[in-house]
């Protein structure tokens, strides 16, 4: 969060752009976003026994999908249909939709709070795969 808090600073006095939308649902966006960041780390921590692994698996999973299939750097609807059906089951996707919507546009009620629950369904049903997962042992 403090490098999300960060981002803004450099986003209003150094770049100028103004935040048309709540500073609140930026916040709740961007903290629904971590909970599915950690979700899957969780997950893939859980299923993955070395260290150097999971982080292996992590970037794979995460890093490298989110920057070329989230529409942050290339625009969705410039996609062939196939990868564009693929980019509905990363989170990065939603997340890119919800900074632009709120920070550029405003709140756009239904881009906003269909993306906010598409993200908090990831996250849910992230920490309950990780909680089926994760193995009780006593030690």
């Amino acid at each position: 969060m403090i490098g999300f808090v960060l981002c803004l600073l450099a986003g209003q006095f150094l770049f100028h752009v103004p935040l048309r939308g709540s500073l609140f649902l930026l916040c709740l966006a961007s903290m629904i976003y971590l909970l599915v960041a950690l979700g899957i780390g969780l997950l893939v921590s859980t299923l993955v026994k070395s260290q150097f692994l999971a982080s292996q698996l992590a970037m794979l999973l995460t890093f490298l999908p989110a920057m070329m299939l989230s529409g942050f750097i290339y625009d969705l609807r410039s996609m062939p249909t196939v990868i564009r059906g693929i980019t509905y089951a990363l989170p990065a996707r939603y997340a890119v939709t919800l900074m632009q919507t709120i920070y550029l546009a405003g709140d756009v009620r239904g881009i906003v709070w269909l993306n906010l629950g598409v993200l908090t369904a990831m996250a849910a049903g992230l920490m309950i795969a990780t909680r089926f997962a994760t193995r009780k042992q006593l030690s």
